[in-house]
């Protein structure tokens, strides 16, 4: 058996693994099933609570949250974000974040390289995917730059497309790095002073804000697509 069948046969025993893990381990099963509806009811204080819960667990188990939301794309990283800066202080929270968030971004670039695009196309979609590839042919590197600015929009998407490319891991991992943490300093800053309904009002605004940034990059691709169409068809 040669290492490219080997390869092949270990990816794919890993998958299997996994799923069978999630469809006959009961408390894997439930624990999964639990941490997504938490994030679908986008309320910090409800993640406040479910971290608490583990005690002096606490801390790691926040750092496999964000690990878990990154590779679930596009469950809301800034919920976790907020919610560390509330319970551990901004700088002890900011600190965690970006920690967990980096190998959360780190873990999505190797899943891509290692299983190709049709894998990252089921766990992120298939829109998504091929919106961001015009970005990164016509930003290249900028495009990590530019998401990592934004730590309240699920960057993962970029993280798993990034993994697609031929950037480096490191070209990656420094763009992550450094683009994500003066962001992360803020929006931990600003967490751990929102309380109640406060919280729930900025919480709205990041996600409307979110929104409005992604629904503006993917018509600027469309756009950008349209018009090199009609540029190639003019030219025949």
């Amino acid at each position: 058996m040669n290492s490219i069948k080997k390869s092949t046969l270990f990816k794919i025993g890993i998958i299997l693994a996994l799923i069978c893990t999630y469809l006959f381990v009961q408390p894997v099963k439930s624990s999964i099933n639990k941490i997504v509806f938490i994030f679908s009811m986008l309320d910090v204080e409800v993640i406040k609570e479910y971290i608490l819960s583990f005690g002096v667990w606490a801390p790691i188990i926040s750092f496999l949250l964000m690990i878990f939301q990154s590779v679930a794309a596009p469950l809301p990283a800034f919920l976790i974000t907020f919610a560390n800066a509330g319970l551990f202080g901004w700088v002890k929270g900011a600190v965690l974040s970006w920690s967990s968030a980096m190998a959360g971004a780190a873990l999505c670039f190797y899943i891509a390289r290692l299983y190709g695009r049709n894998t990252v196309e089921k766990l992120t979609g298939k829109f998504a995917l091929e919106s961001l590839d015009g970005f990164f042919e016509r930003y290249g590197k900028y495009t990590i730059l530019i998401a990592r600015l934004l730590p309240f929009v699920s960057f993962d998407v970029v993280s798993y497309a990034a993994g697609l490319t031929s950037m480096s891991f490191w070209s990656f991992f420094w763009a992550t790095g450094i683009g994500q943490l003066p962001a992360t300093i803020v929006y931990s800053y600003v967490g751990g002073m929102l309380t109640g309904g406060v919280k729930k009002f900025v919480t709205g605004l990041l996600i409307l804000f979110a929104l409005s940034i992604l629904i503006f990059l993917f018509k600027k691709i469309w756009n950008d697509k349209n018009n090199n169409d009609k540029n190639i068809s003019s030219k025949l």
